[in-house]
């Protein structure tokens, strides 16, 4: 068993048992290439955090994006590093905040898949509460902005990844729809 299946039955008896779903995201050729290339040293998942502060949650924007679209901070496990310590480091990244992890809400198991080629990812989402920091991130070649935003405001969010016809867009806003649902 790998390192990174050891983490799950961990992650589990630390932070609950979560909700499991599965999707199919169709990508363009230029799209699946962007996902292979996020893949270092063979990384097929992600962790990605909704960090509650006070009445709202910490969401990012990255460059790319069009001007109003946020979403939870994601990121993944180095190799050796384990989910906890992953998702600590990559919200200060991210974010600029500590954090505590609270509760392992979902598991999504996707499948990004064109005419030729496929890549099957998992993404572990948790709900974290804020500890302490300024919103301000501090891995700013990726991140543009990071801020406070509202659960009225999140469907909006959702909305606008879909318009945006990209498809790892498009699946992050299943993920935040299904979220949503869970928070």
């Amino acid at each position: 068993m790998s390192f990174l299946a050891q983490q799950i039955p961990l992650m589990e008896s630390l932070f609950g048992y979560p909700d499991e779903l599965a999707f199919v995201q169709p990508v363009t050729a230029d799209e699946y290439k962007r996902i292979a290339g996020s893949m270092k040293n063979r990384r097929a998942h992600d962790l990605t955090l909704y960090i509650k502060k006070d009445d709202g949650y910490i969401f990012i924007a990255k460059h790319f994006y069009p001007p109003g679209l946020y979403r939870a901070p994601s990121g993944a496990a180095r190799p050796g590093e384990d989910f906890k310590d992953g998702a600590l480091r990559e919200a200060r990244e991210e974010t600029g905040v500590e954090i505590e992890l609270v509760k392992y809400i979902m598991r999504i198991n996707v499948r990004f898949e064109n005419e030729a080629d496929r890549i099957d990812w998992t993404s572990h989402i948790f709900l974290a509460n804020y500890i302490s920091g300024d919103i301000e991130p501090q891995d700013k070649r990726e991140i543009k902005e990071a801020r406070l935003i509202f659960p009225d405001e999140i469907p909006g969010f959702a909305e606008k990844m879909r318009e945006t016809k990209i498809g790892g867009l498009n699946y992050r806003a299943f993920l935040t729809v299904e979220v949503g649902k869970r928070l």
